[in-house]
């Protein structure tokens, strides 16, 4: 066991951190500066896993959880998800209602994806349930930045998006 000289918490052999109050138990990481990366030409200029980049001819792709195939969504200035209303006829832009969105408490009008330059936005509508964005719970009315990979949750119903590039209209 090794006790902390900060806060007298016993932690496992081979801690390197407390485990009670968070400061080092090894005294030669205190103190340790930062490694310098060096900067890789071929990174600058190609999207990766993760990034924020979307350009004029990618396409979202959105892997709805439980469901056999991917939906293919070309989104213009924006694209709001929710499902269908069978009182005034409106269909949003991506209708989850195949995916037991009513059940899962999805809104008509939910959460909406806009364009931003190179970038998506995804922004929740006021929605009854919540959007959530990687777990975090989105502010009504504020944008978030959309990047590749994200799950996205709009009441119970957990979507994973990815872009995909360069592909022709």
């Amino acid at each position: 066991m090794i006790v902390c000289p900060h806060c007298q918490h016993e932690n496992p052999a081979g801690s390197l951190v407390c485990g009670g109050c968070g400061q080092p138990l090894d005294k030669s990481v205190v103190g340790a500066t930062t490694k310098q990366l060096k900067d890789h030409e071929d990174s600058e200029g190609k999207p990766q896993w993760g990034s924020a980049r979307f350009g004029p001819d990618s396409v979202l792709v959105v892997h709805i959880r439980d469901a056999a195939e991917p939906i293919i969504v070309r989104p213009g200035e924006e694209v709001i998800l929710g499902r269908y209303d069978p009182i005034s006829g409106s269909t949003p832009g991506l209708d989850l209602s195949l995916y037991n969105a009513v059940d899962k408490g999805v809104s008509r009008l939910h959460a909406v994806i806009r364009r931003q330059g190179d970038a998506l936005n995804l922004v929740d509508l006021g929605s009854a349930n919540s959007t959530y964005l990687n777990g975090q719970r989105l502010v009504p009315h504020q944008p978030r930045v959309l990047r590749d990979g994200d799950e996205v949750r709009l009441g119970r119903l957990v979507l994973q998006v990815y872009f995909r590039h360069d592909v022709p209209a």
